[in-house]
């Protein structure tokens, strides 16, 4: 909670602070406002991790910025992306055409990610993903609107790696288990 607390917090800032220092673009934001999109997982698997959880962070975070952004109100809303890439999408894609988002945030798992990834870059629009672990997020689908908030599976493994080999004094191993077979 206190991560997305300070990711949702650390982002409506930035944000304000680009719309604020590209004056000339603000006519491009609907109504007049900013609306950001938290689009997590609301029902499965990362549920627990960030879901409700996230979009109770970003509401916390709007009301503890406590004002307009540049003379702009700041609009929350949110939806489950249930981990599957064409919800992910198909919601990102009314989001920015029919529903005037400008930003979206969370996007918890890779397979959503990559695929909110792709729409937002072809509308050049903002997305920051904070909980998908793909390298793919930073590397093959970078975007010059996207970030990649938070750790990937690369950065966890060579680090964790790194940090158990520095001392030759350290031994360290792999458990790993089988399920057996159902009959």
């Amino acid at each position: 909670m206190k991560r997305s607390v300070l990711a949702v917090t650390v982002a409506v800032g930035s944000l304000a602070a680009s719309w604020l220092a590209a004056a000339p673009a603000c006519a491009q934001y609907s109504d007049g406002g900013i609306k950001i999109g938290i689009l997590t997982d609301m029902s499965g698997g990362y549920s627990d991790l960030a879901g409700k959880g996230s979009v109770t962070a970003a509401q916390l975070a709007i009301e503890d910025f406590g004002r307009p952004i540049g003379g702009r109100k700041v609009e929350l809303i949110f939806a489950d992306h249930q981990n599957k890439a064409d919800i992910a999408s198909t919601i990102a894609r009314s989001w920015f055409d029919t529903e005037g988002v400008d930003a979206i945030f969370d996007i918890n798992s890779s397979v959503a990610g990559l695929a909110v990834r792709e729409v937002a870059r072809a509308k050049g629009k903002i997305d920051i993903n904070n909980g998908a672990g793909s390298t793919a997020l930073t590397n093959a689908a970078c975007s010059p609107t996207g970030a990649h908030w938070a750790w990937d599976t690369y950065a966890l493994a060579a680090g964790t790696a790194a940090a158990l080999s520095d001392d030759p004094q350290n031994t360290w191993f792999f458990i790993t288990g089988r399920r057996a077979a159902k009959s």
